[in-house]
């Protein structure tokens, strides 16, 4: 899977700037040790490959006229223009396009989204799934018998115990007013589980740049492309009698493939239609268990680099002015997203990684690190930060359930510390990962969303927030024993960097 989710947040000065304006163009560009691109001869400019690229422009028709020439005068072929974001997404064999197009007036901001050609027409968890077997689900089927109301797998969610969430439903199940859609890899929407809650209309593939709403174009490629469905029942799996149940098991869930089919990367342009996708068709909330690939982080003192957070954060900000809240997660590296400087040794993921050092407050995750999108910690079932979570003081927005196989067992009839749901194909298996906890955050938001329509992004995100549980900073994080801290809590009661303002909690958001 390509790198479904180990991330962060953009420094507390930065949001505030992003926020005032779509655009990048105005930001001082950062010392960021990213690795500088080789310059390019005429003979290679010749024989160039084909690449995708985002130009950012004033969103105004006669300025966006006159890119477009440009962009046809530079060998670039348009594949979507969002005029109303200033957001233009190209392909092109020219080895100077973006070069060329930043040299236009109008243009505040251009460059690839990728290092690697355009073939023929990743994620956040953490580990492999375990797909549960006809033995254990017998075993969970008599052990969730023993509770009056629950669904057939229901005894070996510890996670919904742990939030409420099962109570929850008997007071709300959430309403059929409400989507949440699965940016992802994809969701089987013929599963049992999710067929009840699934809509089709608010659904799309993205790959590319430009919506495909054909019937079935939003299901994943593969089984192996099973993140998105996982996401997708944690969210809402419906309470009729099969298998899960999910958080908000009454609200609708949609699906915006983002994936390319032959490398399983999440690239920019991708992003951005689903962002704009999801707020044309009425979503009330994103879930995003992913980063924008190739880059974990992207360092504004590199245009292509700088390119791709704009055009993103372009997207996101729209959707939030439509009414759309944004929820992505943390990642998986157990990094302190608040320090001075992290090793970056993944970047591009697309063709050959080169080790850097970045600084968290020049170099951003997208969308995690965007103004207004809420970042989530994961948790296993002692309510403690889970080994793998990142984390950060003022970065961490909420907690949520994850999952923790490897300190953090269940008393349940599995005994398994990750997180049970919805997989391709009819199927069911644990994971585990900020992956896991970014949807039950959502799920919690589409409670409150739910009991409190009229709530815009800001306002809904304020509530979650107020009413989490913090249990603070552990007295000590030494999981394996080794007299080592492996991580540093830093903060207070109210706001912490394992935490931000605490573990949500969907009973309240009911009540």
């Amino acid at each position: 899977m390509a790198h479904l989710r180990s991330r962060r947040r953009l420094a507390l000065a930065v949001p505030v700037v992003l926020s005032l304006t779509a655009s990048l163009g105005f930001l001082p560009a950062a010392a960021s040790a990213a690795p500088a691109a080789p310059t390019a001869t005429a003979e290679q400019a010749a024989d160039a490959p084909v690449l995708s690229y985002v130009v950012n422009t004033k969103a105004d028709h006669r300025t966006v006229a006159k890119v477009k020439r440009a962009i046809a005068a530079a060998d670039g072929e348009i594949v979507i223009a969002y005029e109303k974001i200033g957001v233009i997404v190209v392909r092109s064999a020219n080895g100077d396009f973006a070069k060329t197009l930043r040299a236009v007036p109008g243009v505040q901001s251009a460059g690839a989204t990728r290092t690697a050609p355009l073939a023929p027409a990743g994620t956040t968890d953490a580990g492999s799934a375990e797909y549960l077997t006809a033995a254990d689900a017998a075993k969970l089927k008599a052990a969730s018998a023993k509770t009056p109301g629950s669904e057939p797998l229901e005894a070996d969610q510890w996670d919904l115990r742990a939030i409420g969430a099962d109570k929850a439903a008997k007071i709300n199940p959430g309403s059929r007013n409400v989507t949440v859609a699965v940016i992802d890899t994809g969701v089987d929407d013929t599963h049992p589980d999710l067929a009840p809650n699934f809509s089709k209309s608010q659904s799309a593939n993205c790959f590319g740049g430009a919506p495909d709403t054909t019937p079935g174009s939003w299901r994943p490629y593969t089984a192996d492309d099973y993140h998105g469905t996982h996401v997708a029942g944690e969210i809402a799996a419906a309470r009729n009698g099969v298998g899960v149940a999910g958080v908000a098991p009454g609200v609708k869930v949609s699906a915006i493939n983002v994936t390319d089919p032959d490398n399983g990367l999440f690239y920019a342009e991708a992003v951005v239609c689903a962002f704009v996708f999801a707020a044309d068709h009425g979503v009330e909330i994103t879930n995003n268990s992913y980063y924008v690939d190739p880059w974990m982080y992207n360092c504004m003192d590199d245009p292509d680099q700088r390119a791709i957070v704009d055009a993103v954060n372009r997207a996101q900000l729209y959707a939030q002015r439509k009414g759309t809240l944004h929820f992505a997660s943390a990642g998986n590296s157990n990094h302190d997203l608040a320090s001075d400087a992290i090793d970056d040794a993944s970047s591009p993921n697309d063709t050959t990684p080169v080790p850097r050092t970045i600084d968290p407050s020049e170099c951003f995750d997208a969308p995690t690190q965007l103004p207004g999108v809420v970042t989530i910690s994961a948790t296993g079932s002692d309510n403690l930060k889970s080994y793998y979570s990142s984390y950060g003081n003022r970065v961490i927005d909420v907690a949520a359930p994850g999952g923790d196989g490897r300190y953090q067992l269940p008393d349940t009839p599995s005994k398994n510390g990750r997180i049970l749901s919805t997989m391709p194909n009819g199927e069911y298996a644990w994971l585990q990962g900020t992956s896991m906890a970014s949807p039950h955050a959502a799920g919690v938001a589409a409670l409150l969303k739910s009991k409190h329509p009229w709530l815009p992004p800001a306002a809904l995100q304020a509530l979650l927030k107020a009413q989490a549980n913090n249990p603070g900073c552990p007295a000590s994080y030494d999981q394996d024993g080794d007299g080592t801290q492996d991580a540093t809590c830093e903060g207070g009661r109210q706001v912490n960097g394992f935490y931000g303002h605490g573990i949500v909690d969907a009973l309240r958001a009911v009540k």
